[in-house]
């Protein structure tokens, strides 16, 4: 085979029955990585793509050294207060990765750097330092690393006096741990080795062997998985239980960490409830008696199952209640109306009560690290579009803020009154109307030559917040415009907004991405020449869905490490994540599911058709969209598409479903997407 021409994979039939409906898949075999032939079939793709883009290169390197000048090297976090510590996490010139470190007492004392990030990652090719506890006595700190980037941590225990690591050495945990009050015990998590289902809490005893190491609390639903943590009162220990739709708790004292964790109230289908303790009593945040957009409850800490909970904050129909933080003399909620973030400072006497102001009309702003309990400052992040980022601490007796950092954009070239940004409202086929946000220079001019890079992920009620990017800043000076499309299955308009985009209404997510595309068109923003399109992972199945759906309104599509194959990953019970997924997909086993799955799965819907040019991109040790649903996927298009696009598959061999793990190096995999973009658009230069 030519590098210059695609390769193509081998065509192994293999019949996949149920609901007496058979789907034959000829790349089924590319399952299995242990196969010398898959390695090689990736490694050709990989050559394939290198040849395309060979011209490509310089100007790659290009954007990386502009990309990576913009960011301040030796950066630093703003410190907070924990214990005694102030914490901090900063980065030196030329390092890939963290240094975290403390002072006690104050700024002033001399730094104690607890984990050097870039002497721990020496060898490897992936690094993740994770879920860093310290011991309330301030001398342990938990740790866990990942090297293979399968979020599968190995846990380790740091003396901060000594700096020794401790010899044992716990594998396949979801990465640090929960410190009771006693100093010595340790709980943590660990995962199913084959699925990765987080499913059992153990209990850890310093100076004992981990041979040794109780197992506390095994979640052996597997729609479910577990987590522990400590409240912010530091007066319980809580083991979590969570599926898409229901949640359940358990409560410990810190100060006995050897007694039995009891029930705080026991899983009911459909019930969602979040806990938070204050003085003596339990704050749950939850959508019990049809709450949908969530409500704030009150019960004190002997009555703690939902039959005594009581209303504190009322449910809203136009204002989703998100989450609560809790202080001394105050409670901040965050809520979020007609898709922006609110923030709601409350003295808990009553005496005072105010929203934080903001003006802007798309905007990002959310509650930031606040351990300290018994302080009047709230720390929270402010950024929109075309404003970097603001780390803001505000005295909610005072009313006064004081801005601790604002996010520098290096190179002297970026002025934030040179960009506009704006939200529109594009019409739905039902309907809807579904918001848009806009970011573009305003020296580009609006027509229908414009090149437009619309982003959408759409799943799982998570939102995609308009949010400041320096790396962005590459395609804006470009002429691009970067549209973020807030559809439905995710929550930017409430809860109504993801139940809407799931399920058996998942086909709305597509549609409405559909429909904003046809909008930018109509209004001649942009058009089918100039449009292009780009969603990872659930976004990525949003991409295979549009291109099977749409596919002449968009000149490329990028989709990174994209969930493409839904209906075969579903039934497969064995890969990470599949079981605590069937509230988000349905469960295919149900035909209805399955043929409503099969309707619109990206892999199961490529036909003989004209396709846009596409980048897909992949992680070979990726442990949540497996590398063989794009590498699937891209051989069937081969197989299928008939037309001279590009389809360029580029597999990192090394990597997992979040990327490089450098903070360069995953500059290096943004500039290979918007080289692709910009070649498209003629502007390599």
């Amino acid at each position: 085979m030519s590098v210059k021409h695609p390769p193509k994979a081998q065509k192994v039939p293999k019949e996949l029955v149920i609901h007496d409906d058979v789907r034959v898949d000829d790349y089924y075999w590319l399952n299995d990585k242990e196969n010398k032939d898959v390695i090689s079939y990736l490694e050709a793709e990989n050559e394939y793509y290198n040849a395309i883009t060979a011209h490509t290169k310089d100007f790659q390197e290009d954007l990386f050294q502009e990309m990576k000048g913009r960011i301040k090297e030796d950066d630093s976090s703003v410190p907070y207060k924990l214990n005694d510590y102030w914490y901090s996490t900063r980065y030196i010139i030329g390092g890939e990765y963290p240094l975290y470190s403390r002072f006690k007492y104050n700024l002033d004392t001399e730094e104690e750097i607890m984990f050097n990030c870039n002497d721990m990652a020496k060898g490897y090719d992936y690094f993740s330092l994770g879920g860093i506890a310290i011991s309330p006595n301030n001398k342990m700190a938990a740790f866990g690393v990942d090297t293979v980037s399968r979020r599968q941590y190995t846990l380790q225990i740091k003396n901060l006096e000594t700096g020794l690591v401790l010899e044992d050495k716990i594998e396949n945990t979801t990465g640090g741990g929960v410190w009771a009050n006693d100093n010595e015990t340790l709980f943590y998590t660990r995962k199913d080795p084959v699925t990765l289902r987080s499913d059992k809490i153990y209990k850890h005893k310093l100076g004992t062997p981990t041979s040794e190491d109780v197992l506390v609390f095994q979640e052996k639903d597997d729609t479910f998985s577990t987590f522990i943590y400590k409240t912010k009162s530091k007066k319980f220990l809580v083991i979590g239980s969570f599926s898409t739709l229901t949640s359940e708790f358990q409560i410990l004292s810190t100060d006995t960490p050897d007694g039995e964790f009891q029930m705080f109230s026991p899983r009911e289908r459909g019930l969602e409830y979040t806990i938070f303790h204050y003085d003596d009593s339990f704050f749950i945040l939850t959508n019990k008696d049809d709450a949908e957009n969530f409500k704030l409850m009150r019960t004190s800490e002997d009555k703690t199952f939902s039959g005594y909970w009581q209303e504190f904050i009322p449910h809203r129909t136009d204002v989703l209640l998100e989450d609560i933080d809790i202080f001394k003399e105050y409670y901040v909620l965050s809520e979020r109306e007609n898709g922006l973030n609110k923030i709601r400072i409350i003295r808990w006497d009553g005496a005072d009560e105010y929203y934080l102001p903001f003006e802007s009309e798309t905007y990002t702003a959310y509650v930031g690290s606040n351990p300290d309990f018994d302080t009047e400052v709230l720390r929270y992040s402010y950024n929109s579009m075309s404003t970097p980022s603001s780390v803001i601490d505000f005295n909610m007796r005072t009313k006064e803020k004081e801005i601790k950092k604002e996010q520098e954009v290096l190179g002297g070239l970026f002025h934030k009154e040179n960009y506009k940004e704006e939200r529109l409202w594009a019409s739905a086929r039902d309907g809807e109307k579904i918001p848009m946000s806009l970011v573009y220079r305003k020296d580009t001019v609006i027509n229908e030559n414009t090149p437009i890079l619309q982003y959408a992920y759409g799943s799982y009620g998570s939102t995609i917040d308009p949010y400041f990017s320096t790396v962005r800043l590459s395609l804006l000076d470009r002429g691009f415009v970067f549209a973020i499309a807030h559809i439905r299955g995710g929550e930017y308009l409430g809860r109504k907004w993801y139940e809407t985009g799931k399920l058996l209404k998942k086909k709305n997510t597509f549609t409405d991405f559909i429909d904003c595309s046809k909008y930018l068109i109509e209004q001649k923003m942009t058009s089918d020449k100039h449009l292009y399109a780009m969603g990872g992972s659930a976004g990525g199945l949003l991409m295979g869905a549009i291109i099977n759906m749409q596919p002449d309104i968009y000149n490329g599509v990028i989709a990174t490490v994209p969930f493409v194959d839904v209906v075969t990953t579903m039934l497969d019970d064995s890969i990470p994540l599949t079981t605590g997924e069937y509230d988000e997909w349905g469960n295919p086993n149900d035909k209805v599911y399955y043929d409503y799955m099969k309707s619109y799965s990206p892999y199961d819907n490529v036909t003989a058709q004209a396709y846009p040019h596409m980048l897909v991109t992949t992680g070979l040790h990726d442990s949540q969209v497996q590398y063989f649903e794009p590498a699937k996927w891209v051989a069937k298009l081969r197989e299928f598409k008939n037309d001279d696009q590009l389809l360029l598959l580029n597999t990192n061999m090394d990597a997992g479903h979040g990327g490089a793990s450098g903070r360069f190096e995953s500059l290096k995999e943004v500039a290979k997407e918007y080289a692709f973009l910009l070649d498209l658009e003629g502007k390599i230069a």
